[in-house]
């Protein structure tokens, strides 16, 4: 007997359990990233972010997860839909809850649905729409997709296409960074390089660390300079201090953070992910002004870190012009939505088909500024 339920703790699933199903090189996906999230109190219902989880079962098995989440606005989602939300408060129609499924605070492409076998993935996909009407939710989005799932998708009635862009870096097989730059521009070859001097010439050097490496006085630094960058505009972190050591603790061999050091102290840091063959950049935080440290400890840093260890793509996390002329690679990503409302879903499917022209529009442009040589 098949049947689809919801979790509304994590832990009521085992680790070994869910983890099952996640495919190697996903870190975000497995069960100590998110039941961190949950355990740490920053993804919980006083947060607006109420834990979802979708479970497809068959006969006492486990076949399929959609990691997901009922929400009550649209922020830490970093795929923005809160035009269409407006535009339901002007109109009286009721915009959240929705459903998400997603990592929170984690704009990183990959499965969505976990499943072995594409028929349990499918057969969750076409549970959604009952279930939405069923639960109370206006409809369901699925942020940050990978192949597999969107070829699943198109073919799927009522489901609409989202495409956004990202910038992410290519190991070509480089000996060091100064091979890196031999691939560049003379121009962008000498900006970089200069970079790299001024951070060096305010006394700074750097060290890496695993999630095991770092003492919780060192987390609480890691914390402290997090905040920070959203103090700095007026706003609350997204993640609790206890996060990170939750973190460290469940997932250690994932984490990696470099330290920023001048004259012996901690003055910056960035916290970074590792699964399969590629560094995921997640979080930064400095908590003095120096010049050009941002590109250094963000970017600089991380391609060092994937050159040293032979990982193939760096991944250094949303937004990202400045990311473009410094060898960043325009990426399409995708989501996908479902709206239960029908004028709703006929206003947002004709905007997205323009935005989907747009997008694409602007990734050819992009290519462009890339800063590598030609021919």
């Amino acid at each position: 007997m098949t049947s689809l339920y919801s979790l509304a703790h994590l832990r009521d699933l085992p680790a070994a359990t869910w983890d099952a199903l996640v495919p190697p090189g996903h870190p975000f996906l497995r069960h100590g990233f998110l039941s961190a999230l949950e355990d740490s109190a920053s993804v919980a219902p006083s947060t607006g972010w109420a834990a979802e989880h979708l479970v497809l079962e068959r006969d006492g098995q486990v076949q399929a997860l959609l990691p997901a989440y009922r929400k009550w606005h649209s922020y830490g989602e970093y795929v923005f839909d809160h035009g269409w939300a407006d535009a339901c408060e002007r109109a009286g129609i009721a915009y959240y809850p929705k459903l998400l499924g997603a990592v929170p605070f984690s704009p990183v492409s990959g499965p969505r649905l976990l499943a072995p076998d594409p028929a349990d993935a499918l057969l969750v996909l076409q549970a959604l729409p009952q279930y939405l009407d069923k639960a109370g939710l206006s409809g369901a989005h699925i942020n940050f997709t990978e192949p597999q799932l969107d070829a699943q998708m198109a073919g799927q009635p009522g489901w609409m296409e989202r495409l956004g862009c990202q910038f992410h870096w290519r190991n070509q097989g480089y000996r060091d960074f100064q091979d890196f730059l031999d691939n560049l521009s003379s121009r962008k070859r000498k900006q970089m390089r200069k970079e790299r001097e001024q951070v060096a010439g305010q006394g700074i050097d750097f060290r890496w660390y695993r999630g095991d490496e770092l003492a919780e006085a060192q987390w609480d630094f890691v914390f402290l300079c997090y905040a920070n960058t959203y103090a700095v505009r007026g706003r609350a972190p997204y993640l609790t201090r206890a996060f990170f050591s939750l973190l460290a603790e469940r997932m250690p061999e994932a984490v990696r953070v470099v330290m920023a050091r001048q004259g012996g102290r901690d003055v910056a840091m960035a916290l970074s992910l590792v699964g399969g063959d590629s560094l995921f950049g997640r979080y930064w935080g400095c908590l003095d002004e120096f010049d050009r440290l941002h590109f250094e400890t963000c970017l600089y840093q991380g391609m060092d870190f994937a050159i040293a260890e032979g990982l193939q793509r760096f991944d250094a996390g949303a937004q990202g012009e400045h990311k473009l002329i410094r060898g960043f690679e325009p990426v399409l990503t995708r989501s996908w939505h479902y709206l239960l409302h029908p004028g709703l879903k006929r206003a947002v499917e004709d905007f997205l088909r323009q935005e989907r022209a747009g997008v694409r529009g602007y990734a050819e442009e992009a290519k462009q500024l890339l800063p590598y040589r030609k021919g």
